[in-house]
């Protein structure tokens, strides 16, 4: 670690560097100014001496923090207040405006009634008049004298109730025009009659009243004086025009007032309705934005209704869900259309496909965006799966789910040992765990369910179904020994899983032992302590002197606490297969953990291809129970098969529900192993003739549980088969019966039996048949071998042997034969049936072989070191003085790898 500088550490303390000056001053730590370097001692001697007031700052800092956060959610609270203040004030006024306005408008519609009922009152009043001054007219026009007597006929009482009754005839007509007639046609007709009736009424009803009075009685020769005529007339016409000047008052009185207030009416209603729709268009938005917001989580609650009524996610609802690799055919019915229009915007998208061909996953989403439908691709590794949804109302506290993982033999299951009171580690075979392994601990009344899974390289598989399932992973790193390759990939599972880790550094006993360098190695993986400024807990443990498990225990919970964790323990049931063996008594054994719901004894389940009804339900302990809540690990019987680890389980109501899912699942297995099988055609015919070359290792492989096939498998995935193909013709969970042997002699197979022996039949068939069987209980015991039989299957390599070296010291020519190089041999010995090189300044000019070798006179087979002889060389002629001939042999050499 380099050196720090005084400022940069006052930096990282949240301090100036006068104040850090200070510090180091008490602490007699040498530092001239601000830009001295501190070693790396110092640095370590400051942290430790600075962290109650780094710490004491740090939570004064969080307070002031805090108190600003509440200052400011005072402020905000107080601005909503008195936003809602003046909003309820607003609403108030405009309230009172509109009650005013209405009260308003009511009493200039009651002062209108008024005003024109009193019209009217006055009109028939002035009638009244001039009918009363007209009668008066009449009376007065009699002379006074007992000629009143000679005038009382009969004839003029009936010319007198004939102009009554004219009168009020058309006094009834004038009512029921003007209740008829518009406003305006009102008093035009009133002016009218104002104007004209009534002196043609006083001129029409004059003669008729004198005829009717003076006609009988009056001598022919008699004169009527003048004056006593144009007396009645005169009083006649000024009675009819005091009651027209009367009329003409009222009416333009009435006409002004409904003028006057028919215009403040239209505007003060022009302005009102303006001031409305100004001050009322916000409220109208938000209003209808509120019934948006009601109607969408209306819907959104019957959605999630239906939702819970099926037990899946309301986003599944509405999507359309169809296979990986969908054809177009599938597609169609799936989307209940007709596959031409499928077809036609495939044309369109350039890629034309017939109706039984597949589609990639993006033609299937442009296709059913383009058709205005949502559409879900489900993965083959999602057919197996299930989806479901809880009302977060339904959700409760659940315990932890705590995996422990790291490298082999670092104490991952003795550090569960140390925490469970037993002694897993001294039963497993070669000290290690070979399958994984669910436990509970009840620690300071909480429940932790602990999950052990292998460490060694052959259960990376394993390890990352653990991760998948668990909740937090303890990461166990041996103090001794480091970050190892197994531990980097617990790592990456985690991360991969998104699951938090906790760091249990273990065998800090050992005089070896080094925590600071662990947390050193693992810092460069991402893992980072807390104390150092990451988001990783580490707890220094040691197992087998059970120090730190304590701290462990509560740095779990801590951790499992701020993780909220949650399910509903009140639905059907569903988790995961953690293992699965087949016991001769007891039948195909599941171990199972529960992640949602309760499981029940008689529940019915389907886990990937298997299903039953649950017989029994054990603990950890072999003890009965009843149920089964979130976060419990239990064995369950009463399968029909053994599952495969890893696969998810749920809980149906109907069992012919769950044979009939599991019996898809495993007809679409069958299914896709047939479709495995390659069948030769004209174009791949040479590469199956080159891959008939190969040598096959073929292998029937039992063991005790599933994950330890699962393991088994992968490792031999990774070894080399370019040249030796490793075939697992069949694997099972089971002892080695009579069926697998005859399997492995028709098929020249080899018996892989971990953690399982052969029956006795089987053990002697196998001897009949010459089958090998090969038990195992240890993993990599099995992998060894395994590897040395595919190393002996391997052809051998060739390889180049120099065996001798001569130099040309002369050349002869011989008829018939050619060209002799007399040579001294110098190293080693060459032998007649060697290969050759003609070597010259160091360049290779001929590679072959010798066609003759003599010594004096005679044929010789091999000629050693420090002797000469004469050496020809095939079809080479060129051979000079001087010249290097080196003699090899090619041997073939077995394979090692």
């Amino acid at each position: 670690m380099a050196k720090v500088r005084v400022s940069s550490l006052a930096k990282e303390f949240g301090m100036t560097s006068k104040e850090l000056l200070d510090h180091l001053a008490e602490m007699k730590i040498p530092a001239k100014s601000a830009s001295s370097a501190l070693e790396d001692a110092y640095v370590s001697m400051v942290k430790k001496k600075l962290a109650p007031v780094l710490e004491a700052r740090a939570a004064e800092i969080e307070a002031q923090k805090q108190a600003e956060k509440e200052a400011a959610e005072r402020e905000e609270a107080e601005k909503a207040a008195a936003a809602e203040a003046e909003r309820i004030e607003a609403e108030r006024r405009r309230e009172e405006e509109r009650r005013l306005s209405q009260a308003a408008m009511a009493a200039e519609e009651a002062a209108r009634a008024a005003a024109a009922e009193a019209e009217r009152a006055e009109r028939e009043r002035a009638a009244e008049a001039a009918r009363q001054a007209e009668l008066e007219a009449k009376r007065r026009a009699v002379p006074a004298s007992d000629s009143g007597s000679r005038f009382r006929s009969l004839l003029d009482q009936i010319a007198q109730q004939e102009v009554v009754l004219k009168e009020k005839k058309e006094a009834e007509t004038k009512k029921k025009a003007d209740a008829d007639a518009p406003r305006a046609e009102r008093g035009r007709g009133r002016k009218s009659d104002r104007r004209g009736g009534a002196p043609a009424e006083s001129a029409a009803s004059a003669p008729r009243s004198r005829r009717s009075n003076s006609a009988p009685v009056v001598p022919a020769g008699m004169d009527v004086p003048a004056p006593e005529k144009a007396g009645r007339g005169g009083k006649k016409r000024r009675g009819g025009q005091q009651a027209d000047q009367h009329n003409d008052h009222y009416s333009r009185m009435a006409r002004e007032a409904e003028e006057y207030s028919r215009e403040r009416v239209l505007e003060e209603a022009r302005a009102a309705v303006e001031e409305a729709s100004r001050e009322s268009t916000g409220r109208r938005k938000k209003r209808k934005e509120k019934r948006e917001r009601e109607a969408a989580q209306m819907r959104e609650e019957k959605k999630i209704e239906e939702a819970l009524a099926q037990g899946v996610n309301p986003e599944d609802l509405d999507a359309v869900r169809v296979s990986q690799g969908v054809t177009v055919q599938e597609l169609a019915e799936a989307l209940d259309v007709s596959p031409n229009d499928i077809i036609k915007r495939l044309f369109l998208l350039g890629t034309p496909l017939t109706m039984t061909q597949s589609m990639s996953d993006d033609l299937v989403e442009l296709v059913a965006d383009d058709l205005g439908r949502q559409i879900k691709i489900v993965t083959p590794e999602e057919e197996n799966t299930f989806s479901f949804y809880d009302d977060p109302k339904d959700l409760k506290p659940r315990p932890p789910v705590v995996t422990v993982m790291g490298h082999v033999d670092h104490g991952k299951t003795s550090l569960l040992d140390a925490i469970r009171h037993t002694g897993v580690a001294t039963h497993e075979a070669g000290g290690i765990t070979q399958h994984i392994g669910a436990s509970q601990v009840m620690i300071n009344g909480r429940q932790i369910t602990f999950v052990d899974t292998p460490g060694h390289e052959a259960f990376t598989a394993m390890r990352a179904r653990g991760a998948k399932i668990t909740d937090v992973v303890v990461l166990v790193v041996a103090a001794d020994d480091g970050v190892m390759p197994q531990t980097v990939e617990a790592i990456n599972h985690s991360k991969a899983a998104g699951v938090p880790i906790v760091v249990a550094v273990n065998k800090c006993d050992k005089p070896d032992a080094n925590p600071d360098r662990v947390r050193q190695e693992l810092v460069e993986y991402g893992v980072i302590p807390e104390e150092w400024g990451g988001q990783n807990m580490f707890v220094n443990v040691s197992a087998r002197q059970k120090t730190g498990i304590d701290d462990l225990l509560e740095t779990i919970l801590l951790q499992a606490d701020v993780l909220e964790l949650k399910a509903n323990p009140d639905t059907f049931a569903s988790g995961y297969i953690i293992e699965a063996k087949l016991d001769r008594g007891r039948g195909p054994v599941a171990t199972v953990l529960v992640n949602r719901g309760t499981l029940h004894v008689g529940d019915t389940l389907v886990a990937g291809m298997s299903y039953g009804r649950v017989r029994a339900m054990l603990d950890q302990h072999g003890n009965n129970v009843k149920e089964a809540k979130p976060s419990d690990a239990v064995e369950i019987l009463g399968l029909n098969s053994v599952p495969a680890a890893g696969d998810e389980f749920r809980v149906f109501e109907d069992e012919r529900d769950a044979r009939d899912l599991a019996e898809q699942r495993s007809l679409k297995a069958r299914i896709e192993e047939q479709n495995k099988v390659k069948h030769v055609t004209l174009e791949t015919l040479f590469s199956e003739m080159s891959e008939n070359e190969l040598a096959e290792l073929n292998l029937v492989v039992k063991a005790d549980v599933q994950g330890s096939i699962e393991a088994l498998a992968d490792a031999l995935g990774k070894m080399d088969q370019s040249e030796v193909r490793i075939n697992i013709i069949h694997s099972a969970v089971g002892a080695i019966s009579e069926t697998d042997v005859v399997l492995a002699a028709a098929s020249n197979a080899i018996i892989i039996g971990f953690g399982v022996r052969p029956q006795g039949k089987a053990r002697d068939l196998a001897e009949k048949e010459n089958v090998q069987i090969k038990t195992y209980s240890i993993i990599y015991k099995a992998i060894e071998d395994i590897d040395a039989a595919r190393v002996g299957l391997l052809k051998p390599t060739e390889e180049e042997v120099r065996t001798g070296e001569a130099e040309v010291r002369e050349t002869f020519r011989v008829p018939k034969v050619g060209l002799i190089a007399g040579c001294m041999v110098t190293e080693g010995e060459i032998e007649r049936t060697d290969s050759v090189r003609v070597v010259r300044d160091g360049v290779v000019v001929f590679d072959g072989s010798f066609a003759s070798m003599r010594r004096f006179k005679d044929d010789v087979k091999s000629v050693k070191a420090g002797y000469e002889c004469g050496l020809g060389i095939e079809k080479f002629q060129d051979i000079k003085v001087g010249d290097i001939l080196e003699a090899y042999k090619v041997v073939e050499v077995a394979r090692t790898e």
